[in-house]
C-alpha cells in the first residue's frame, strides 16, 4: 500500500512542497529513503522507528521504501521526520485520517517529542502560496509560523499529541500571532553621547534615510559608541519588512525558539577576520552571510581597513543591488541585503594623523598604505563621511545631557513616512534606495542650489555615483524639515559630509 504526507524543503531562501510516499512490500525488513537525501535525512530511518516503537505504534517489519519527491531536489536536515511517520503511519494502517491538505514538518527525539527546526517561515509562506491550509510545526516554530495569515498552524510538543488531534481525540489550538515593535535597550541612548554634534547629525540623517556611513577619527573618541546607539534612533519596522528579516533569520537557523517575528531592525558587527563568504554568504548549501543577516537593518563594520581586501570588494554590487546571488553547483540562491553600512576607521595605524593635538608617529608611507586599504569604489559607495574630532575634557565633565534618542527618532519616523508616502507603489520605500533615472523626478531642487552643485562637482571632482549620492543625501535632509524642494542649505550640509575623502585620502588621488 501506498500512502503519502505533505512536507517542505529550501534550498536558500526559496521553498518547494515535497510529496513523502511510503511503500510497504512483502521481503527481507529494510528501510529505505530515496530522492536526494543527505545524511541527516536518511538518519531520519532510525529516529522515526525509535519515535514510533516508544509512542506505542507497531514498527511494520516489511520492506519500506519512502520517496521524496520530487526526486531532483535534494532534501537536507531533520525536517523530514515527521511526514516520515505519518507516512509510515497511514501505510501501516495504523492512522486513518485525510492529510491531503496539511504540511508536516518537525525533527524527532527517540522518545517522540517534536523539536524545533529551521526555515519555517519561508516554507509557511510557500505552503500558503501551494493551497494548503494545514500546518503541523513544532510548538517553538509555531510562532513565525503563525505570521502567515490564511494557514491554520498547529503547534505539536510530541507524536502523542498529533496522533490525538489527527484522529479527532484532543484537538491541538490553533497558534495565534500579534505583531509588535520592538523594544529599544535604555542603555544605549544617545542622550548619554558627550559632544559629536556633527556625527550625531550625520547618523540621524542616514536612519531617516537609509544611507551608509564612514566614520573616521582618533582612538577613542567615541566612533563605535555612536554606531551602536544607531540602533536606538531607527524607524519601526513595518510587518512586510519584519517578515522578510525573520524569514532570512529562519533560514540561518538564528531564531531563538519560540520566537516570533523580529521586530528590532538588525544590527550585525562582524569581527574584521571574516571571510568573504562569511559575510555574503555561501556553503554547499548556500547560507545567508552578514550583509543578507543585516537586511533592513545596519552592518557596522568597526576598524574598517583591517579587513580582509575581498571581503570589502564583495559589498560592493550587493550594495548598490540589495541582493547577492551565490552560485552552487547544485543551482543559485538569491538572497535580499538592503542595509545600511556604518564603517568606523582611524586615519593611520597609530591613530593620530590629523589630531590637533597628539603628534602622528607613523611614516607617511604608512598612513598612504593604511588608508589606501579603502578603495575608492567602495568609498564612493558610501553617503556619508564624518569626522570624529577628540572630544574637549570640558564635554566630557559636562553633566548636561544631550538630545535623547525618542526625540531624535520622531523626526526619523516622520522623515521616513514622507518617503513611504512619497514612493508608495514604487517598489522603493526610502531616499537611499531612488534609482538614478528618478533623481530628477523626485529630488526637485532650486536654481541657486543647482549651480551650487555644479560648482562643487566641477571643484571637488565627485564621480557621477557621488553626484547621485549627494542629490539622494540632499532629498532626505529636506525631508527632515519637511521641506518639498532641496534648497541651498540641505545641498551644502549634504556637501560638507562629502569633503573627508579629500582631505584624508586626497594624497592618494
Amino acid at each position: 500500500m501506498v500512502a503519502r504526507a505533505y512536507s517542505m524543503g529550501t534550498y536558500g531562501m526559496d521553498a518547494f512542497p515535497v510529496e513523502v510516499e511510503t511503500d510497504l512490500s512483502s521481503g527481507l525488513p529494510s528501510f529505505e529513503v530515496v530522492g536526494l537525501p543527505d545524511t541527516a535525512v536518511k538518519e531520519s530511518r532510525d529516529r522515526v522507528r525509535a519515535a514510533m516503537k516508544n509512542c506505542g505504534f507497531d514498527f511494520p517489519l516489511k520492506r519500506i521504501v519512502i520517496n521524496l519527491a520530487p526526486a531532483d531536489k535534494r532534501k537536507e536536515g531533520p525536517i523530514y521526520d515527521l511526514p516520515l511517520l505519518v507516512s509510515l503511519l497511514k501505510s501501516s494502517e495504523q492512522l486513518d485520517s485525510p492529510t491531503s491538505d496539511a504540511v508536516f514538518l518537525g525533527e524527532l527525539s527517540l522518545g517522540g517529542a517534536v523539536r524545533p527546526v529551521r526555515g519555517v517561515l519561508p516554507m509557511a509562506v510557500k505552503a500558503k502560496e501551494a493551497g494548503f491550509h494545514r500546518l503541523f510545526v513544532p510548538a517553538g516554530n509555531a510562532a513565525e509560523a503563525a505570521a502567515v495569515k490564511g494557514l491554520k498552524v498547529y503547534p505539536v510538543e510530541n507524536v502523542t499529541q498529533l496522533m490525538e488531534h489527527l484522529t479527532g481525540k484532543e484537538l491541538i489550538p490553533q497558534a495565534k500571532h500579534k505583531f509588535q515593535t520592538g523594544e529599544r535597550d535604555p542603555l544605549l541612548d544617545f542622550a548619554d553621547v558627550k559632544g559629536q554634534v556633527v556625527a550625531k547629525r550625520a547618523l540621524e540623517i542616514a536612519a531617516s534615510g537609509s544611507h551608509s556611513v564612514i566614520m573616521i577619527g582618533p582612538p577613542g573618541s567615541g566612533k563605535s559608541m555612536l554606531a551602536k546607539r544607531l540602533p536606538s534612533i531607527l524607524p519601526d519596522m513595518t510587518f512586510q519588512e519584519a517578515l522578510e528579516v525573520t524569514m532570512i533569520h529562519s533560514v540561518a537557523g538564528n531564531l531563538p525558539s519560540g520566537s516570533s517575528l523580529l521586530s528590532s531592525r538588525p544590527f550585525r558587527s562582524p569581527h574584521h577576520t571574516i571571510s568573504t563568504a562569511g559575510l555574503s554568504g555561501g556553503g554547499t548549501s548556500p547560507r545567508p552571510g552578514e550583509i543578507s543577516l543585516a537586511h533592513n537593518g545596519v552592518l557596522f563594520l568597526d576598524e574598517l581597513p583591517e579587513f580582509p581586501r575581498p571581503a570589502m570588494e564583495a559589498l560592493r554590487q550587493p550594495m548598490e543591488d540589495g541582493k547577492v546571488t551565490i552560485s552552487r553547483v547544485h543551482g543559485n540562491a538569491t538572497f535580499p541585503c538592503k542595509f545600511m553600512v556604518v564603517a568606523a576607521m582611524n586615519p593611520c595605524p597609530c591613530g593620530y594623523f590629523g589630531h590637533p593635538t597628539r603628534p602622528c608617529t607613523c611614516q607617511p608611507y604608512a598612513v598612504e598604505r593604511y588608508l589606501s586599504r579603502i578603495s575608492g569604489p567602495l568609498l564612493d559607495r558610501l553617503d556619508l563621511h564624518v569626522e570624529a574630532a577628540p572630544v574637549e575634557v570640558t564635554q566630557l565633565a559636562s553633566k548636561k545631557k544631550g538630545e535623547s534618542s525618542a526625540s531624535i527618532r520622531k523626526r526619523v519616523n516622520a522623515a521616513r513616512q514622507r518617503q513611504v508616502e512619497r514612493y508608495a507603489g514604487m517598489g522603493w520605500t526610502c531616499n537611499a534606495e531612488i534609482p538614478s533615472a528618478k533623481l530628477h523626478e523626485f529630488c526637485p531642487i532650486t536654481m541657486e542650489a543647482e549651480m551650487m552643485l555644479k560648482t562643487a562637482f566641477e571643484q571637488f571632482g565627485f564621480s557621477a555615483r557621488s553626484y547621485d549620492r549627494i542629490l539622494r543625501v540632499a532629498r532626505t535632509i529636506a525631508d527632515l524639515e519637511s521641506c518639498d524642494a532641496i534648497s541651498t542649505d540641505h545641498l551644502m550640509e549634504a556637501l560638507q559630509f562629502r569633503t573627508l575623502d579629500r582631505k584624508f585620502w586626497g594624497s592618494l588621488r
